[in-house]
């Protein structure tokens, strides 16, 4: 798999993982398949990043993104419905540890 130059100057190392999951957003039909891929580790975030998600890259970085489909699909008890989710933006890479 080529990773773009860009990827490769901003995150060096972790760049390969980077356009992994990336590709791998891009691949799935909805986000409830990202779901089912236990090294990706997809879930809903809390507390003032409730409403985002995010993707691990690695043991301490993570890609962050939120749903952009419009309006955002919810189930009848309020929580976000994965499966319908077909839309997301990239927010930023982020090192949480």
């Amino acid at each position: 798999m080529t990773v773009p130059k860009e990827l490769v100057k901003t995150f060096g190392q972790l760049a390969r993982k980077v356009n992994q999951r990336l590709k791998e957003l891009e691949a799935v039909d909805n986000l409830a398949i990202m779901k089912t891929l236990p090294a990706a580790r997809c879930h809903e975030l809390k507390g003032n990043r409730r409403g985002e998600l995010a993707v691990d890259i690695s043991g301490n970085y993570r890609l962050i993104f939120e749903p952009k489909n419009t309006p955002i699909p919810k189930k009848d008890d309020g929580g976000l419905n994965w499966g319908e989710v077909t839309k997301i933006q990239i927010n930023q890479v982020d090192d949480d540890h």
